[in-house]
């Protein structure tokens, strides 16, 4: 498959953005305490510093299913592919709940297992490959389906007893599960949502075929579309978002709560807003061949050896602040809390964002020997993999 450098470009974009909300996740003195989205506490640039990063995880899914399309083009073994994506999403759920857990929580024990992005998009493969056959336009359909109607799930009027509520209600919206002995099984990424987006983005993957002039308009017309969609959506303010935005104590207040759109699990109107961004960055990505398109490129490239990586980076940082502020090891609080101490923790969010630019600075060099690696040895199939 020959690269899309625009798919590359804004995929390096999000990645540089996510590890923003990780920076801020481990490092910021009042992450552990402070919903950065509750609007009686938060402030308009941590409202901001959290809301940019909503754009990563559905420009990571719908890319990865475009990616997915666009792997497959024109093969004619059909086994093939579905041995690929089957045997990549069990994959992506063992990395899941391995390395990448253990990046997240740095615990030994793994109290905490997390089902989250890495995990539905393994699952989302795992569905494809079952739909590999499939016309495009019927994955097309299941995808709008789910994204238009999933919201629809919590409402259902069953039992909180019922095989429903029970069994399938987690595959909808996140859930927390405790097992053996004081451990968590958490949903963080309900897959059913997630495998909207990640189809969705499968069969866009034919709009990449076009020239990159016609490209660059159907995304423009895409992404006009989708905000559009989303204001009219929004305003209505009775479907499309669990949590309706209300007037607040002055105008900046009420547009951030206009803009609180849930993320668990990406509501209807989280997905148009974020996907109508995308679309947007696609269009501006096209054609575009500056410094700036380079450097994110290198990232974009590689982008689950990104994904892993900078939370070995990030949360040494984190330990490194910790015991400089004069905690020990025997005060680290493992499980959710990252292995913070109880207590005041971290840095302010100035801090936060220098920190940041430090680790999507240290990953570069990283990100660029190993895209570089992968292209000089294409006969090694295990590098598909990661």
């Amino acid at each position: 498959m020959n690269r899309i450098r625009s798919i590359d470009i804004v995929r390096g974009i999000v990645m540089i953005i996510m590890a923003l909300d990780h920076t801020r996740d481990l490092i910021h003195v009042d992450s552990i305490s402070q919903q950065p989205t509750n609007l009686l506490t938060t402030t308009p640039l941590l409202f901001f510093t959290r809301w940019i990063t909503h754009l990563c995880a559905p420009t990571f899914v719908f890319l990865a299913g475009t990616s997915a399309y666009l792997s497959f083009k024109g093969q004619v073994d059909v086994a093939a592919s579905r041995r690929f994506l089957l045997t990549r999403g069990i994959w992506l759920v063992i990395l899941e709940f391995t390395l990448v857990n253990f990046g997240v929580w740095f615990d030994i024990h793994f109290n905490v297992l997390l089902f989250d992005v890495i995990a539905a998009i393994g699952v989302g493969f795992i569905v494809l490959s079952l739909l590999i056959k499939a016309s495009v336009k019927t994955i097309a359909i299941i995808g709008f389906t789910i994204i238009f109607l999933h919201d629809l799930a919590p409402l259902v009027p069953l039992p909180e007893s019922s095989f429903f509520k029970q069994v399938l209600m987690p595959l909808f919206g996140p859930a927390a599960f405790p097992f053996d002995e004081g451990r968590l099984f958490i949903m963080g990424y309900p897959p059913i949502p997630w495998l909207g987006i990640l189809l969705t983005g499968f069969a866009a993957g034919r709009l990449f075929e076009n020239t990159e002039k016609k490209r660059r308009a159907i995304f423009l017309k895409s992404g006009a579309i989708s905000l559009a969609f989303f204001l009219v959506v929004r305003g209505f303010n009775i479907y499309g978002d669990p949590v309706p935005w209300s007037s607040q104590k002055n105008g900046v207040f009420t547009f951030l709560s206009f803009m609180n759109v849930t993320k668990y699990p990406p509501s209807l109107e989280f997905t148009l807003v974020t996907l109508g961004c995308m679309f947007l960055l696609l269009a501006l990505a096209e054609g575009l061949t500056n410094a700036f398109a380079r450097i994110t490129t290198v990232y974009g490239k590689v982008p689950l050896f990104y994904f892993l990586v900078h939370w070995y980076i990030i949360h040494p940082i984190m330990f490194l602040i910790v015991f400089l502020q004069g905690y020990h090891s025997s005060d680290l609080v493992f499980g959710t809390n990252f292995g913070r101490p109880k207590g005041t923790s971290g840095v302010e969010l100035g801090w936060v964002y220098l920190i940041w630019l430090v680790v999507v600075a240290a990953l570069y060099p990283l990100c660029k020997w190993y895209g570089q690696y992968k292209e000089q040895h294409r006969e090694k199939r295990w590098l598909r993999y990661l």
